[in-house]
C-alpha cells in the first residue's frame, strides 16, 4: 500500500492513449495468491516473487503457477527506518529485485502515509535459496530519501536499470512531480557523486498546492524494460488500494535512450501526461497495476496485481504473456496464467 491513494476521490482525467486497450478476462478459479506490487526473478529452476508486506513478502514457484509463501526478508524492521519514518512497523512497500555484480539486489520502500517522508533502501544476498548456507540478507541502508517541505517528489517504488554502457540508474516516484531517475555509483548502493537526475514522466498537478501535498497527479510504480533497441517505461496511473473503488491502470512510453524523453504511441511525452494504455480494470478486476516485465525462456511476461471483484476487491497476482506489435508496442493477446497457492487446489 502507499500513502496517497486514500486522500483524493477518483481522478476522471486519464491523459492516456487507448490504442492498445486490453481488459482483464473474467476471474480464474485458481487466482488465490494475495500480493501487492509484485516483482520477480528466477534462480536456477525456482522463481522468486517479492512484494509489499510485513518485512517484504516472498513467494517461490517452480512453474509460475503454483506458489509457496517463504519467510520475509526482514523479520524485524531495518534499524535505520525509525529515525526516518517514526513508528515504522515493518510494513515495507514496492520492492525491486535484480542480479548484478555476482549478487542479488533488493531495493525497497519505507514511507509515512499521506506524506513524502520516505526512503528507498537496498539489501543484498548471494543466493535466494533459503536452504543454501550462503543465504543471508545484508542491509545497506538508505539509497535515496525524500523530505516533506523540501522535495517535490517521493522516494518510493524503486526500479534498477543498467544502460547500454553498463551505468546503473534507479527510477522511482509517486504523485508529487512524478517519476524520477538518478544515476547510481558502480556498487549500486548510493547515488553517483555527480548527482545526475531526470524526470521521466508526470501528470498535471493543481497549481498553488503546498509541496507537502501529494496533489492529484496520480502516477507511480515505474518499471523500465529494454527491447529491440528501445527503453520502455511502464507506469501506473490513477488510484490503487481502494478495493472495488480502485481505478488503477497501466500505461507505457518508450525512448531510444534510458534518460528519455519517453513518448507514447501517439508521440505525446510522458512528462506531459502521455502514456499508451496497456490495461485497465473492468467489472471483474476493478483496477490493475504496479507491473514489472521479464523475459523467461524467450517469452516476455507482464506481472502485476489486480483487485478481484469476485473476492471483495482483494489484491491478487496476475501474470500475462506479453506480445509486441509490428511497430514495437506491448500487447496482451494470450490468456493469463492462473497462479495458485501451493496445496490449495
Amino acid at each position: 500500500m502507499k500513502p496517497t491513494y486514500f486522500l483524493k476521490g477518483c481522478l476522471l482525467w486519464l491523459g492516456v492513449a487507448t490504442a492498445l486497450h486490453a481488459q482483464p478476462p473474467p476471474p480464474q478459479p485458481g487466482d488465490k495468491v494475495p500480493v501487492h506490487d509484485p516483482v520477480m526473478i528466477r534462480q536456477d529452476d525456482t522463481y522468486y516473487l517479492f512484494c509489499t508486506g510485513r518485512g517484504i513478502a516472498v513467494w517461490s514457484s517452480p512453474d509460475l503457477e503454483h506458489w509457496k509463501a517463504e519467510a520475509p526478508v526482514f523479520p524485524e524492521a531495518p534499524t535505520w527506518t525509525d529515525p526516518v519514518v517514526p513508528e515504522f512497523r515493518n510494513h515495507i512497500w514496492a520492492p525491486d529485485i535484480s542480479f548484478h555484480n555476482g549478487q542479488y539486489y533488493l531495493y525497497y520502500s519505507v514511507s509515512a502515509f499521506g506524506k513524502n517522508t520516505s526512503a528507498i533502501g537496498v539489501v543484498t544476498n548471494q543466493t535466494l535459496h533459503p536452504q543454501d548456507p550462503k543465504f543471508k540478507w545484508v542491509d545497506h541502508g538508505i539509497v535515496v530519501k525524500s523530505v516533506p517541505g523540501r522535495d517535490l517528489w517521493n522516494a518510493i517504488d524503486p526500479n534498477l536499470m543498467l544502460d547500454e554502457d553498463g551505468t546503473p540508474w534507479l527510477t522511482f516516484g509517486s504523485f508529487w512531480s512524478g517519476i524520477k531517475l538518478v544515476q547510481l555509483q558502480p556498487d549500486l548502493l548510493k547515488p553517483a557523486e555527480s548527482e545526475v537526475w531526470y524526470t521521466l514522466a508526470s501528470r498535471p498537478r493543481d497549481a498553488g498546492l503546498d509541496v507537502r501535498d501529494p496533489g492529484n497527479g496520480a502516477i507511480e510504480a515505474p518499471f523500465l524494460f529494454r527491447k529491440d533497441g528501445h527503453y520502455y517505461l511502464f507506469v501506473s496511473t490513477d488510484y490503487c488500494c481502494r478495493g472495488e473503488n480502485s481505478t488503477y491502470k497501466m500505461v507505457v512510453g518508450r525512448s531510444d535512450t534510458l534518460t528519455g524523453p519517453y513518448v507514447d504511441r501517439d508521440g505525446k511525452p510522458l512528462i506531459a501526461g502521455g502514456g499508451t494504455l496497456v490495461m485497465e480494470g473492468n467489472q471483474d478486476w476493478y483496477g490493475v497495476g504496479h507491473n514489472s516485465v521479464y523475459t523467461f525462456d524467450g517469452t516476455d511476461y507482464l506481472v502485476f496485481h489486480g483487485y478481484d471483484a469476485a473476492d471483495k476487491g482483494r489484491s491478487k497476482l496476475r501474470i500475462y504473456p506479453l506480445s509486441w506489435s509490428a511497430d514495437g508496442w506491448p500487447e496482451l493477446k494470450k490468456k493469463p496464467l492462473a497462479p495458485v497457492v501451493a496445496g490449495s487446489e
